[in-house]
């Protein structure tokens, strides 16, 4: 685990090919808490099998049957004898269900379904679609930290390019590439901030590239208190490099924003805000990461004032 990070969910570093002297590296979430527990049941021991030969091997047989269908019984698995071969143990070991009904997982394979899970039908609304989301409570905070969610800023979609320098030259306009980074690194570009609705000229540099800020919409310490936490590493890493999560945004307000929800912080632009509910909306149900109540409640305010709005797609 790493120490506590700077308040902020955006990463502005150079490409991987040229490092700055020390790394400019802004993060929106909260500062690092503890380790990350282990909750899975420990193994049971290994099931013996029947051993031939006589009385005391028929003992041993069936103490073992019975040893079998004790964990069987145990994990939650039905057998009739007279109907089929007994399923195998090894792939009843490690599940549960946490104690208010939602999915839980062994402490090695967490359970929980892929991020296209829930594919959404053409043509829903944010509205309709907020209305599908879980609602519940938080899950605890102190175990998160930004390392969960992988190294910022990786090349997900092995394209060459980091996924910072990916956002920057989608949402940045008149883009300046740095030659010799096969099209990738952003040296200059103007951004149409979503969030505060001005314009930023950004510039590639030490002390100039915080100014333009790549946010998490749905950032990673609530995406942890709201089913990311019994991800695996893997699927965490692709949920902090997904496009549809990303936006470039002014620093400033980014920084500003740090870890809230719906319910806590919206943008100052007003005329965005439909569409960065529909955004939470759509990686919310693409994850199936769930929302509390207050959440639940700003998202339909500010989603009934809208003309409809169709969720946001991967490329933005």
């Amino acid at each position: 685990m790493t120490g506590p990070h700077n308040p902020a969910d955006d990463w502005n570093a150079t490409s991987p090919a040229e490092p700055p002297p020390i790394p400019q590296w802004w993060d929106d979430e909260p500062p690092a808490g503890e380790p990350e527990r282990s909750d899975g049941p420990a193994s049971p021991a290994p099931v013996p099998a029947p051993q031939p030969g006589g009385p005391r091997g028929h003992r041993r047989g069936l103490v073992g049957l019975c040893v079998a269908a004790c964990l069987l019984a145990g994990a939650g698995v039905v057998w009739r004898a007279d109907t089929a071969t007994p399923p195998s143990v090894a792939s009843t070991i490690g599940r549960a269900t946490s104690p208010a009904g939602g999915p839980t997982t062994s402490s090695a394979h967490p359970a929980t379904p892929g991020p296209t899970s829930r594919p959404l039908s053409t043509g829903s609304t944010a509205l309709v679609v907020a209305g599908t989301l879980e609602v519940k409570g938080r899950s605890p905070v102190n175990d998160y930290d930004r390392a969960l969610f992988g190294q910022a800023w990786l090349d997900v979609d092995r394209n060459g390019c980091d996924t910072r320098n990916d956002i920057l030259r989608r949402d940045l306009r008149d883009v300046v590439l740095k030659p010799g980074t096969h099209g990738c690194a952003v040296l200059t570009g103007t951004l149409a901030d979503p969030y505060g609705g001005n314009t930023i000229d950004f510039v590639r540099g030490a002390s100039t590239s915080s100014l333009v800020q790549i946010d998490h919409v749905v950032p990673l310490a609530d995406a942890w208190q709201k089913g990311a936490r019994t991800w695996t590493d893997e699927r965490r890493a692709q949920f902090a490099n997904d496009p549809l999560n990303l936006l470039a945004v002014d620093g400033a307000l980014n920084q500003a924003k740090s870890a809230g929800d719906a319910a806590t912080w919206l943008p100052p632009n007003r005329a965005y805000r439909c569409a960065y509910a529909a955004r939470i909306v759509a990686v919310k149900a693409k994850y199936g990461l769930w929302v509390t109540q207050a959440e639940s409640d700003a998202l339909h305010r500010v989603l009934r004032t809208c003309p409809a709005p169709p969720l946001p797609t991967d490329a933005g």
